[in-house]
């Protein structure tokens, strides 16, 4: 299933997503008979989804997906937790060695941004970057917990693009600030629950820019796979529901290159995971105080 959060004139929704038409909250509502809530994160992780997938499986799909805009698919997440270096050929091309256990920054949930939004660089900002990677979605509350384990708690998945201002990365010496601004987590465009990916560690990955091919790998890629990163992040902090665990990104961003060409205004990022769909997002540099 794909459940993708909605906005059209101003009203707020969510919905199932099939090709380009979309079975909306209400009409999930009035064709099951079941009350769903209003609000996406209580019927995701709250039983009101378990409760009804058993009943979609001839719900019509009559609303153009292109009539709404597409938000982030959670809102308020308690963490985003992003992995560093996590994939060998990254770690490489900054000169570094992949890290046994993982390297993580926490970015704020003001950073979200839907697709089709602008990623807003603000005009100071002077290397703006982007890194494709594989986001899950926590289903349940964990602590502790082992590798063999993991799968069961991850509800979902979603393209997560990690923008990062580099100039301000290597001022600071340490990542959080240059990953923090707000609208420097686009994803989407919708969360695909986990039971439609048969292998979510052998999915291919693409970032374009403006049409063009700057990143080109597959998830099978990771240095720390999918459940040890579940697992030992868990050893240090509670997994909530609604976390967003995004997983590192592959070889291509333009950190440290020679004659890197940052993003500018009106740069349109387009990024796309196998089976979980195209994330797209326009920079627009924004004039600061």
């Amino acid at each position: 299933m794909k459940i993708a959060r909605l906005v059209h004139e101003n009203n707020e929704t969510y919905g199932f997503v099939k090709g380009d038409k979309v079975a909306t909250k209400d009409e999930i509502t009035y064709l099951t008979g079941v009350p769903i809530p209003y609000n996406v994160k209580d019927f995701l992780f709250d039983g009101w989804f378990d409760e009804i997938k058993n009943k979609i499986q001839d719900l019509p799909y009559e609303e153009n997906l292109s009539k709404f805009k597409l938000l982030a698919p959670i809102p308020n997440p308690n963490k985003i937790i992003c992995l560093a270096f996590n994939y060998v050929d990254h770690a490489e091309e900054q000169g570094l060695t992949a890290p046994e256990d993982p390297a993580i920054v926490i970015k704020p949930r003001t950073a979200l941004n839907g697709n089709n939004s602008h990623i807003e660089c603000p005009d100071f900002v002077t290397q703006l970057d982007y890194e494709i990677e594989l986001a899950l979605i926590i289903g349940k509350n964990c602590k502790n917990i082992n590798p063999d384990e993991a799968k069961n708690v991850i509800f979902g998945y979603m393209v997560f693009n990690d923008v990062s201002a580099r100039d301000i990365q290597f001022k600071d010496k340490q990542f959080t600030r240059g990953k923090s601004f707000d609208s420097f987590a686009p994803c989407g465009p919708w969360i695909t629950t986990a039971d439609e990916i048969q292998d979510a560690q052998n999915l291919k990955l693409t970032t374009k820019i403006n049409g063009e091919l700057r990143q080109n790998s597959s998830t099978n890629n990771m240095f720390i796979k999918i459940p040890e990163i579940i697992s030992k992040i868990s050893k240090v902090m509670t997994l909530e529901k609604g976390d967003i665990i995004s997983t590192g990104t592959p070889a291509g961003v333009m950190l440290n290159k020679p004659n890197a060409v940052f993003l500018k205004d009106g740069d349109k990022v387009e990024m796309e995971i196998e089976g979980l769909g195209i994330l797209n997002n326009t920079v627009k540099v924004v004039k600061s105080i």
